[in-house]
Order: structure tokens, then sequence, then C-alpha cells
């Protein structure tokens, strides 16, 4: 049976964060300098980066990669993730830079130091290519992001990241996850691609490409029993 481990548990005291979160976004994102892309979750412009994870979209992951040794969600808000990573029987350590009422708050992932055998998170869009540098430093093993597919583009992304740390697997969705702010009236559908980046240390390999098959959102939606 799995537990709930809690932040610095094992690896001495938690990194607290010393900024504010707007000060604590990934300054490498746009090494060009450009402007930031217009197309933004509304969050992304007005304060820390809150849209739960839909349950199935991470049990999609976790029947599909298997993982050795405890697994760090280091953005995990209201505990979404956290609490569908635990069916992995592993045990999963919950922080966010935001105290949401879950995990280990005021811990800002991109200057932490606790390692952990895997780093499994849906990031702040702002820091996606931040969570992936560092996750990549205190990951032993496996660390995957729940990022838009369009992450794959990007001139400055392909010369800082992938030309050295390419992804192992990208898990295309067949179908369009939709977020919804937390609270929020849950009516529509979302417009845009998403994939899980993995990256895995113990097996890198050239970058494969694979799709979760159609009805993965159905098969996904309960809990195993």
């Amino acid at each position: 049976m799995s537990r709930m481990q809690r932040f610095g548990e094992r690896s001495g005291p938690s990194e607290l964060a010393n900024l504010e979160y707007g000060l604590a976004m990934d300054a490498t994102y746009h090494l060009n300098r450009t402007a930031q892309p217009t197309m933004k979750r509304r969050v992304d412009l007005d304060g820390p980066d809150f849209y739960p994870t839909p349950a199935w979209a991470t049990r999609a992951l976790i029947r599909h990669e298997v993982f050795e040794g405890n697994i760090w969600e280091p953005a995990c808000g209201d505990g979404a993730m956290s609490e569908v990573l635990a069916e992995t029987g592993r045990d999963v350590v919950s922080s966010d830079i935001v105290d949401r009422g879950y995990g280990a708050p005021g811990i800002d992932f991109l200057t932490a130091s606790q390692r952990a055998a895997n780093i499994i998170t849906n990031p702040p869009y702002h820091s996606a290519e931040g969570f992936a540098a560092r996750g990549l430093e205190l990951a032993s093993q496996k660390v995957c992001l729940l990022l838009r597919l369009a992450f794959l583009e990007g001139a400055a992304r392909q010369r800082s990241l992938f030309a050295t740390t390419p992804p192992t697997r990208v898990w295309v969705f067949s179908e369009r996850i939709t977020f919804y702010p937390k609270g929020a009236v849950q009516a529509g559908s979302g417009t845009v691609a998403y994939a899980w980046f993995v990256w895995d240390k113990v097996a890198p390999g050239p970058t494969e490409l694979r799709w979760f098959p159609a009805g993965t959102k159905a098969a996904n939606q309960k809990s195993p029993a």
C-alpha cells in the first residue's frame, strides 16, 4: 500500500522559496527574448498557474510507463495529480510554490535541491522548459511532464534542451484534455493538443513518438478496483 511521503522526509530540510511566484518564472523559456505567445490560459497572465489535471490524463501515463522508487509532484496544486500517482503504490512527495492546502507549500521547484527517483507534474505554462531542465538535474530515473504538444517546436528550445537531452518518449493524446479553473463549471471541450513528455534517464535512447489509443479517456475515468 502506498503512502503520501512528506516533502524532505528522507532527504533533509525542504527548500523554502524566498521569491514571489512571478519572480520564479523560467528565465530561459524564451532564450531569444522574444515576446511570450499570445495563446495563454487566463491564469498564466494573472498569477500562479492552477488548472487541476483531470485524473484520466494522469492514469493514461501511469498505465503505460513503469516507475521504480518514489515520485515527486512539484506543482501539486490541490493534489489532483498526486492522488492518482499514489495508485502506482510508490511513495509520493507533493509540493507547490503556492499554498493550496495540499503537500508542502513555498517550494520553488526551479531552485529546490530535493531529489527523487521520478518527477511527474503538469508544470506552469511559463516555466515548462525550466521544469524540464531542473527535473533532469534532480531525478535519477524519469521526468514526466504534461505539456502542450507544441512544446516540440521552437529553435531556441531545440538548441537549449532537445539538442542535448531530447525526451525518450512523447505520448500524444488522441483525445483532447479539457482543463478547467478550480471550481469552474465544466462545459465544452479542450482545443489544445497535449502530450506526456518522458525523459528516461535509465534507458534514454532516441525519441519515440507514441499515441494513447482512442478511448483512453473513458478507460481511465475510474481508479483501479
